[in-house]
């Protein structure tokens, strides 16, 4: 058997590798950070990152840009994990956030 089959797709939902711009506040900190999204599902997101001091199981705060959409949708997030883009110094991170909390006027016009 191939490792490959071994695997066990552990999501349950799709995910969109959709770039849709985000600001996002680390809970502690205050500061506001700007990136894009790599993917997105209706459970968490992945974007790119040079912050260093996201850490596993902090909570950020999230604003979304959905092209098109008349506002922008609030959420938060836990850090799930953060994986360096490369083994070089100053590289980007990969960060995943798994929502813990979505602005409930948005959900409830989807």
């Amino acid at each position: 058997m191939k490792i490959k089959d071994r695997l066990i797709e552990r999501r349950k939902y799709i995910r969109l590798k959709t770039p849709i711009p985000l600001t996002y506040i680390i809970s502690d900190a205050g500061k506001v950070h700007s990136s894009v999204t790599k993917d997105i599902s209706a459970d968490g997101l992945r974007f790119e990152t040079r912050e260093k001091d996201l850490k596993e199981g902090v909570i950020i705060e999230l604003k979304l840009e959905i092209p098109g959409a008349t506002s922008s949708i609030h959420a938060k997030g836990k850090i799930m994990w953060q994986k360096p883009l490369s083994l070089e110094d100053n590289a980007p991170f990969d960060v995943g956030i798994e929502f813990t909390e979505i602005e409930e006027t948005i959900r409830t016009h989807s």
